[in-house]
């Protein structure tokens, strides 16, 4: 089957087709380009959904799926797993969580591996995000692994980012740090039955109360929620969507959608530019070993790229 036949079956809820079309765009094949050609536009809101493990982001996407399968929308899922050292392949793979969602034609799920990607992503996600939004899913939610405070790649490719947190686990001290809790444009305390529930919702409005904003800038909500009995998903569904309207407000959205294609671009230049621009062993050992200066050692590879001058040449202005 072709790729105009396999974008037709998967735009038709062929799930064997949007699998074998992502495989193409993550391992970025050589029938890469022609699929990009195939599946431009799309309209889709794009969810990130973070947090520390454990906190249940698997758990609330299977709720989140399920409220916008309600509303007759068709949904698309990366999540986001750590690799495994052994296959290279993504452990565990969080589609158990969703299992109930296994035979609906609405909704595909994927497990996508990081390989060695940090900030909470895969290097390929982006484009799968691309791919699906070109297939004409209403929805796509990315799911990035477990993060810390400094991996915050999601904000730059969703166009609404959760922060999950929850009572018990120290996330009432990380609400007045820098980092991840920062770019959140919603934030859900998940697990809200237990206690400290409610501590943790203090703690975030009281972050936001110490934050100056301008008139007509978002002030982000905190959503409370127990994603295993579905309880407050409405509530989290209407915030996303109050978001959405905010973007859509002026050139918010379309400039939200400019960033992260000039990022994507970025990406794709600075790995084309390693490739180009390698560093032979040759030059790494002369610098490890004090006979040439890092400097010098950059500009010997800029000016030849990989093949570059011979070391002690005499150039190495």
């Amino acid at each position: 089957m072709g790729l105009p036949d396999l974008v037709a079956a998967a735009r038709a809820g062929d799930r064997r087709a949007t699998a074998r079309l992502l495989t193409v765009v993550e391992n970025d094949t050589a029938a890469a380009p022609a699929l990009a050609g195939l599946v431009k536009g799309g309209d889709a809101q794009i969810v990130g959904i973070t947090g520390s493990p454990g906190v249940g982001k698997s758990t609330l996407v299977s709720a989140l799926i399920a409220a916008w399968r309600a509303q007759g929308l068709r949904v698309g899922v990366l999540a986001v797993d750590p690799s495994s050292p052994f296959s290279g392949g993504a452990i565990l793979g969080d589609r158990v969580r969703m299992a109930d969602h296994a035979l609906d034609p609405g909704v595909y799920i994927r497990s996508v591996a990081t390989r060695g990607h940090l900030g909470g992503l895969a290097a390929t996600t982006t484009a799968g995000v691309r791919l699906l939004e070109g297939l004409g899913f209403d929805v796509v939610i990315v799911e990035t692994v477990g993060v810390g405070q400094a991996e915050v790649e999601i904000a730059s490719l969703a166009d609404t980012t959760l922060l999950l947190l929850a009572p018990g686990m120290g996330d009432g001290i990380q609400a007045v740090k820098a980092g991840v809790v920062e770019i959140a444009d919603v934030y859900v305390v998940n697990k809200a039955d237990r206690p400290g529930a409610d501590g943790t919702v203090r703690d975030l409005r009281a972050m936001m109360s110490l934050v100056r904003r301008e008139p007509g800038e978002w002030r982000q909500p905190v959503c409370t929620t127990v994603a295993s009995e579905a309880k407050g998903i409405d509530d989290l569904v209407a915030a996303i969507a109050k978001h959405r309207d905010w973007l859509a407000e002026g050139d918010r959205l379309a400039a939200k959608r400019r960033r992260r294609a000039a990022a994507e671009i970025r990406a794709r230049v600075d790995a084309a530019l390693r490739v180009r621009f390698a560093v032979p062993e040759a030059l790494a050992a002369a610098v490890a070993e004090g006979e040439l200066d890092v400097a010098s050692a950059a500009g010997t590879v800029l000016r030849g790229g990989a093949g570059g001058p011979e070391i002690g040449t005499g150039d190495t202005g």
